[in-house]
């Protein structure tokens, strides 16, 4: 199967992925806390799986993959006048989620979706790409990986 690479709308912080509620303690129960994926977090997700079936995938990628991310930060209006002042540094100033934010966001979005489930991705490569002219996005490359033969020891046998 060959690598399957789609441009997704530029993720939710985690930090708006997810939320936390305390229940009050009521009836000698203690208070609680509970977790849970955001409006905006349900939102993105189903975007995701949208764009996921447009791009013309049916099922989840099975088994062991790899995952590339490019994240593209939106270009700020006043880019060509950072890049005069800054030089090839400017887009260190430009806003933009955490790299580890977004991988986590991206993975439980595609769970299900353009991949099995998360514990498959055996390689991550993430990168923050330089604005440009297309918007703030982020290009996911799945590709799955084979298994490599076992290594057999000098009587045939499948080493323990």
């Amino acid at each position: 199967m060959k690598p399957f690479v789609i441009t997704l709308p530029y993720p939710v912080s985690a930090n708006a992925y997810w939320a936390t509620r305390i229940i009050p303690a009521k009836n000698g129960k203690p208070a609680m806390a509970i977790t849970y994926v955001t409006k905006e977090a349900e939102a993105y997700k189903q975007a995701v799986a949208w764009k996921c079936k447009g791009a013309g995938l049916r099922e989840p990628i099975t088994g062991r993959v790899q995952i590339d991310v490019q994240l593209y930060p939106a270009r700020p209006q006043d880019w060509q006048k950072r890049q005069r002042q800054q030089g090839a540094t400017w887009d260190d100033t430009v806003r933009c989620i955490d790299l580890d934010n977004a991988n986590k966001v991206l993975l439980d979005a595609l769970k299900g979706v353009a991949m099995e489930d998360d514990k498959w991705v055996r390689r991550m490569v993430a990168e923050r790409m330089e604005p440009d002219a297309e918007g703030a996005r982020v290009v996911v490359t799945i590709t799955p990986l084979g298994v490599e033969r076992p290594q057999v020891d000098l009587f045939g046998e499948v080493a323990a």
